[in-house]
């Protein structure tokens, strides 16, 4: 939804109703009400909601009469990715920025304020899930609220990218991915949230196996382009033995280096077809994923996508070009 599609007038009362039906019901109030520019994009991955959010500066109240009135009994996990932003709840009071994250506690008091960026809009991303979903317990996750928890690096950093990629990509999910994705997104939350609390020994097994074979998964992605990036060097990058870090993708059906053979490929893949990047040699864009034998590229290419890089390309630019239609 987007608010500049709507009369000025109507604007910043339709982003109220909206807000209250999407997310936790609260009073919201802003100086920017005569023409609000606001947008929502809401993901629903069954009894978990990702959200992506953009709009003027607001502040934000839920007092104790409303908590009384409705409570959906969930907690929101904000990713802070423009402006800045401050909460007051249980007693405590903290001060957000970028590439942060904040918890929320719908079943109690809070009030703060989001203020804009640089961009004119505060920004950022919001999962809303139930208090009882992570096997920490909503008592232990409940110390976190108003506490800065940082989304760069770590298992943070992963979580945050996470996010970004569940968005990014949400047209084409199908009911198994959400729900699959959901078990996830849970998974990760729990390890942040475990990792801040010194608590992981509370997290289930599956959770901490899931957990740590996502926090893998985003390194092996950052150093792709590394050609020497193999088994032993993740494995010591995650404290965990090698035959540890092998059991840990025969769980998910694919070995080690398959998975990083699959990665790159599929980063060859996408720069191919790129227009921008057609001046760019086939084998400077092996290379730059971490393939430094030519003829090798080139056969686990046609073996993954039946046909061969320069084909590839070619096909990609035909297919701009009948898009673009004629001139």
């Amino acid at each position: 939804m987007r608010t500049a599609d709507l009369a000025i007038e109507d604007r910043f009362p339709y982003w109220l109703e909206m807000a209250s039906q999407t997310h936790v019901p609260s009073f919201i109030s802003t100086d920017h009400a005569a023409d609000f520019e606001a947008s929502v994009r809401v993901l629903d991955l069954g009894g978990l909601q990702v959200s992506a959010l953009s709009h003027p500066t607001v502040r934000v109240a839920r007092p104790t009469r409303l908590v009384r009135q409705c409570d959906p009994e969930v907690f929101q996990l904000h990713l802070f990715t423009g402006g800045t932003g401050a909460l007051t709840q249980s007693g405590r009071e903290a001060v957000f920025g970028v590439r942060e994250f904040l918890l929320i506690d719908s079943s109690r008091p809070y009030n703060g304020w989001r203020a804009a960026g640089g961009a004119g809009l505060a920004e950022g991303l919001v999962v809303q899930f139930p208090r009882a979903a992570l096997a920490l317990g909503p008592e232990l996750v409940g110390r976190l609220v108003a506490t800065p928890l940082p989304g760069q690096g770590g298992i943070g950093g992963v979580l945050a990218g996470h996010l970004t990629d569940l968005m990014a990509n949400a047209e084409g999910y199908t009911p198994g991915d959400r729900a699959a994705l959901a078990s996830v997104t849970l998974d990760l939350i729990a390890a942040v949230c475990a990792h801040h609390l010194e608590a992981a020994t509370a997290l289930s097994p599956e959770s901490r196996r899931h957990a740590l074979l996502s926090l893998v998964h985003g390194f092996i992605r950052q150093r792709l382009g590394d050609p020497d990036l193999n088994a032993e060097t993740i494995a010591a990058a995650h404290q965990i033995s090698v035959r540890h870090l092998y059991k840990l993708f025969q769980e998910q059906g694919v070995g080690v280096a398959a998975w990083i053979r699959r990665c790159r490929l599929e980063r060859c893949r996408h720069d191919l077809a790129d227009p921008r990047q057609r001046s760019r040699p086939v084998q400077a864009v092996a290379r730059r994923w971490g393939f430094t034998d030519g003829a090798h590229f080139s056969r686990a290419f046609r073996a993954e996508y039946g046909v061969s890089p320069r084909d590839y390309r070619n096909l990609a630019a035909d297919l701009d070009g009948d898009q673009a239609g004629p001139s």
